[in-house]
């Protein structure tokens, strides 16, 4: 090839097969150009490029990565809710097995305070981004995905990545959205039906004629929960610190209001059931309540623990759990194989959504925010609130 003689601007230019992909770079000049790629090419070419060409080709470049981001919360350093800060970043990957959801509205969940702490951070390979629900609309497909497509409304069970505009997930973890309730609605729905359902349905057994003490009955989990063990047929005890709260909780289908604040739930669990105590209790208080847990349960009864909100530490008596034959389990969601997820959201989609389509069961929305108000979410989430708080991007 003859020798080029040289000139303010060049374009670098490669033979093209197949494949090929436009990008710009900087000319030893340090003037802007551009240049193609193909991996099946060998040969290169330097040709003069006019300015206006040049500048053609950047803003179309900046349009293509302007595509590629999206707005996502983002915690700026460990603290408090003024730690989230919204940002552009790079759009998710999608893998094989995976879909890509466009964001219809994310569930606000008390994991995220702690998360947002520095107490909880994802495992690893998960998305950095706070949000553990979410709900959407496929906007594209992985490979090996059979039973999804773009277009169809979906609501999802995440392992991050909730806070954003997008989020790439396993399409195991997918849910459609129950009949009767709204594409932006649904996405109160995830997290709570597969802790519920998990935890004192599929470890814990909870059955028809039973009994259930849930703590913290105002919360999502709390107020998910109270309906789903009426729907089955169980018999609901409940705490909250205000007499209104409790009200609420009446309202939902709880058989026994307690308010800790008031009174000790140990005594009125005991007193309500004849000194036998509770089959099935789901805590979310952690260490200051593991004693009185133990005493509330009856005969053969079940403790499942799903937070620490006062602590993991504390001096027991571990008498009761041989004397009553008591279990104790502990877990969450968020670790789990993409496997044991798929296995709880097909669960649920066969035992818990009938009940939401048959009205049983109905999401309890307490305030719905734009993204931009992450950090008013997590104010809200940590005081006294009533069912689920939702970000809409």
């Amino acid at each position: 090839m003859k020798e080029e003689t040289p000139s303010d601007l060049t374009i670098h230019v490669q033979i093209l097969t197949r494949f090929s992909q436009s990008a710009i770079e900087t000319s030893p000049r340090g003037r802007s150009a551009t240049w193609r790629e193909s991996k099946w090419s060998q040969q290169k070419y330097r040709v003069p490029l006019r300015p206006a060409e040049v500048y053609k080709l950047e803003r179309e470049r900046g349009e293509r990565e302007s595509e590629r981001e999206m707005k996502a919360i983002v915690i700026r350093e460990p603290g408090g809710p003024e730690v989230l800060e919204l940002r552009e970043v790079a759009d998710p990957e999608v893998h094989d097995g995976e879909v890509l959801i466009k964001i219809a509205a994310a569930g606000v969940n008390r994991a995220d305070t702690s998360q947002r702490k520095g107490q909880y951070p994802p495992p690893p390979g998960a998305p950095v981004y706070l949000g553990l629900e979410c709900s959407g609309v496929i906007e594209a497909v992985g490979s090996g995905v059979e039973n999804w497509k773009v277009g169809d409304e979906v609501c999802a069970l995440l392992t991050g990545g909730g806070y954003a505009e997008k989020v790439a997930v396993s399409a195991g973890q997918l849910l459609p959205i129950p009949k009767g309730i709204s594409l932006q609605d649904a996405a109160s729905l995830s997290e709570a039906a597969c802790t519920v359902w998990s935890t004192i349905f599929m470890t814990s057994h909870l059955s028809f004629g039973e009994s259930l003490l849930i703590h913290g009955g105002t919360s999502g989990i709390g107020t998910f929960a109270i309906q789903i063990a009426k729907y089955i047929g169980a018999k609901v005890f409940t705490t909250a610190g205000s007499d209104e709260s409790l009200l609420e909780c009446s309202k939902l289908g709880a058989d026994v209001t307690i308010n800790y604040k008031k009174e000790d739930f140990v005594a009125r669990v005991k007193d309500e059931t004849n000194d036998k105590g509770v089959d099935v209790i789901l805590d979310i208080i952690g260490a200051s309540y593991f004693q009185r847990n133990l005493d509330s349960l009856s005969l053969g009864g079940r403790l499942f623990i799903i937070g620490f909100q006062t602590g993991l530490t504390g001096q027991f008596n571990l008498g009761p759990l041989l004397v009553k034959r008591l279990t104790v389990s502990a877990a969450g969601l968020r670790s789990r194989s993409t496997e044991n997820k798929a296995q709880i959201v097909a669960e649920v989609l066969a035992n818990v959504w009938p009940a939401i389509e048959e009205g049983k069961v109905k999401p309890i929305i307490y305030k719905s925010l734009p993204l931009e108000n992450a950090a008013e979410a997590h104010h809200l989430i940590e005081g006294n609130h009533l069912g689920k708080i939702l970000l809409i991007p």
